[in-house]
């Protein structure tokens, strides 16, 4: 999807929502944590950066329910998963003042998912997150979601941003094929819920028909966002 030229409307991904609740003093606390800057690009690194390597990145738990799914939530957790980590992202730039809203796709991991496979059913990993942020004129798309802790157990390079290109995700590490996408949904100004739960329903029926919620693994949804 090509978005660069679309007229940015502004007020729109600057706002706080129910779910990027920056101001409540949770996530205030939590940007606290991350430098400042007075050159932009240095500043938007900063914040992918210190959302990156603040959590370890967990796709074991996946909460899909409104009541969850907000930054204030997000920061008690030691652990999420890469639309947590995507959508703190989002309200951190928004909080910084720069334009940012979500991006959604399914991906194929080639490398270390034998065992989320057991769960899904599946190869794709649906409704991957990513954000996108409004910088020198042009969107960029950053992917918060690998620590350098997971990183260097799955024996992939770190994901760099250097806050202008797309940094989506490791496409090969030396020759073998880490990471690719097969779909984008686009980018949305907010958690787009139904649809989230719609395609998640669609790929993984029996996370819907037969919840799990162990140690190990759970999954958690909003009942009246699924179809009959």
């Amino acid at each position: 999807m090509n978005t660069q030229n679309q007229k940015v409307n502004w007020g729109e991904f600057l706002l706080e929502t129910p779910q990027m609740d920056f101001l409540t003093p949770e996530v205030r606390q939590f940007i606290q944590t991350i430098p400042v800057y007075s050159d932009s690009v240095q500043q938007v690194v900063a914040i992918y950066e210190t959302v990156r390597d603040s959590f370890l990145y967990d796709p074991y738990h996946l909460d899909l329910r409104p009541d969850f799914l907000k930054a204030s939530v997000i920061v008690s957790k030691n652990r999420a998963w890469c639309v947590e980590k995507a959508l703190l992202a989002c309200a951190c730039f928004r909080a910084f003042g720069f334009p940012a809203r979500l991006g959604f796709g399914i991906v194929k991991n080639h490398i270390g998912v034998e065992k989320l496979k057991t769960y899904l059913k599946r190869d794709e990993i649906v409704f991957h997150g990513y954000v996108e942020v409004w910088i020198e004129g042009k969107w960029s798309k950053c992917t918060p979601a690998f620590d350098p802790r997971i990183c260097k157990l799955s024996g992939v390079p770190l994901l760099e941003w250097d806050g202008r290109e797309d940094s989506l995700f490791q496409a090969y590490v030396e020759n073998t094929q880490f990471m690719e996408y097969l779909h984008f949904y686009g980018e949305f100004g907010d958690v787009p819920f139904e649809l989230m739960h719609q395609e998640m329903q669609k790929y993984y029926p029996d996370l819907f028909e037969n919840p799990v919620d162990t140690k190990a693994f759970s999954f958690h949804f909003d009942s009246e966002l699924i179809s009959i």
